[in-house]
């Protein structure tokens, strides 16, 4: 079977396409990506720009055309925290279903965190234990834990990369220190509840990363270790992250895309991303932690197939 995500995101449009059956491993055929950033195109009202909406709805055109040559025997369309909590996001989702010819499924932020739990539960088996999961997204922020495959505390927050970036770090380049200290200290503040919630749970046997953002960090500051099955497999100090976020903020987004990990799509707002993970790790007590390949699109495959299976 040929599946199909279609993942609209704050940062990026991204089509995933797979063959898969249940009880095998998703083997990818396609990924293709639009950057469309629609944090960019916030209005004052909390509604996306008319030019926000026509970027989108290209970025849908393509992927729906990237989906029919692929010939995919299913497509699954889900939408984040930019559609979730935009103002006019039930125009924007009548618009994209009548270009997908699906309907458009948007995911409430726990639910986003559930799926991205998943994904990462199977991807690092039962013998994982007790798992801590930290993903940063470009409206959101997503932690879940437990020892199963659905998480028993899962906890989503409006500290994503893209957005913090548009509400306390723009618009200047590079950011100015005040900015960024206060940025650190807002985080600070309110990060309380994610402590709380790991109050009383038991220590993590492994705390993951997922996300382009932490990747993208990992890639830069991180190490590599042997992975499993020929995969990279990346871990990310808070100490390194510390030491490069001075250095990150110092620098023009231009810059930023020379650095080792830091793809164009992420120049702008990977400062952002960085203060939310260090100060996410900082409140839940995390010195080191992996990076999962698989994220949220791995787990609404997966959810796909447990249900038609």
């Amino acid at each position: 079977m040929r599946l199909g995500v279609l993942d609209i995101g704050s940062n990026t449009v991204n089509l995933l396409v797979v063959d898969a059956h249940t009880g095998a491993r998703p083997v990818t055929s396609v990924s293709e990506r639009s950057v469309v950033r629609l944090m960019r195109f916030l209005e004052p009202d909390g509604s996306i720009s008319a030019q926000g909406v026509g970027e989108l709805e290209q970025a849908i055109r393509r992927a729906r055309a990237v989906a029919d040559e692929q010939a995919v025997d299913a497509l699954v369309t889900i939408a984040t925290s930019a559609l979730r909590d935009a103002r006019n996001g039930a125009d924007l989702i009548r618009r994209i279903e009548t270009i997908s010819g699906v309907p458009l499924q948007v995911l409430d932020g726990p639910e986003e965190a559930r799926l991205t739990f998943l994904a990462i539960r199977r991807w690092f088996g039962w013998s994982a234990g007790e798992i801590l999961m930290i993903d940063i997204g470009g409206g959101s922020l997503e932690i879940a834990a437990g020892p199963d495959e659905a998480p028993a505390v899962a906890l989503s927050l409006p500290f994503g990369a893209g957005r913090l970036t548009m509400s306390h770090l723009m618009p200047d380049d590079p950011p100015r220190p005040e900015r960024l200290a206060a940025l650190a200290e807002f985080l600070d503040e309110h990060l309380g509840t994610a402590r709380d919630m790991m109050t009383g749970r038991p220590a993590p046997d492994h705390v993951v990363g997922s996300s382009k953002t932490i990747r993208s960090l990992a890639k830069l500051a991180g190490h590599a270790l042997p992975g499993w099955a020929g995969n990279e497999r990346l871990v990310l100090s808070r100490a390194r992250l510390k030491d490069w976020i001075p250095r990150m903020a110092a620098m023009s987004a231009d810059a930023r895309q020379n650095l080792p990990g830091i793809t164009p799509e992420r120049t702008y707002q990977i400062v952002g991303g960085a203060l939310v993970l260090n100060a996410t790790m900082k409140a839940l007590g995390v010195a080191e932690l992996e990076v999962s390949p698989w994220a949220l699109r791995e787990g609404v495959l997966l959810r796909y197939l447990d249900t038609v299976g």
